[in-house]
């Protein structure tokens, strides 16, 4: 992976790493927000949202657009899909891991269960 990429899912991670900023971009996945109504459900400052936002927008997890003194909100999906791209290896890892796992106990229980009648 190039060093420019893995500076970009650093900090999409780092920026999912907080649980207020994860709750911020699933109230966006619904639609724009203002500043003051992702602050609402937190009972925080707009300073200390403007804090989160500012970090998942250097992320650039989400664009803010000012219009006059309002600060519109709205969620940019594609750094998520590079994040989701790069868990993928380890879907696949788990995946594999977990089909073996099954069938390791498939074969342990065709081995202990008594026969079926008429075999």
């Amino acid at each position: 992976m190039v060093e420019h990429d893995s500076q970009t899912l650093d900090n999409i991670f780092h920026a999912l790493g907080d649980a207020t900023r994860r709750a911020m971009l699933a109230e966006l996945a619904t639609g724009g927000r203002t500043v003051g109504e992702l602050a609402e459900p937190f009972a925080m400052s707009l300073a200390a949202a403007s804090k989160h936002i500012k970090v998942l927008e250097s992320a650039g997890l989400i664009r803010r657009d000012v219009r006059g003194r309002t600060h519109h909100c709205s969620l940019e999906p594609v750094p998520l899909a590079s994040a989701d791209q790069w868990l993928g290896m380890y879907r696949r890892f788990w995946t594999d891991r977990l089909d073996t796992l099954e069938q390791l106990l498939r074969a342990e229980d065709a081995a202990t269960l008594p026969p079926k009648k008429g075999e």
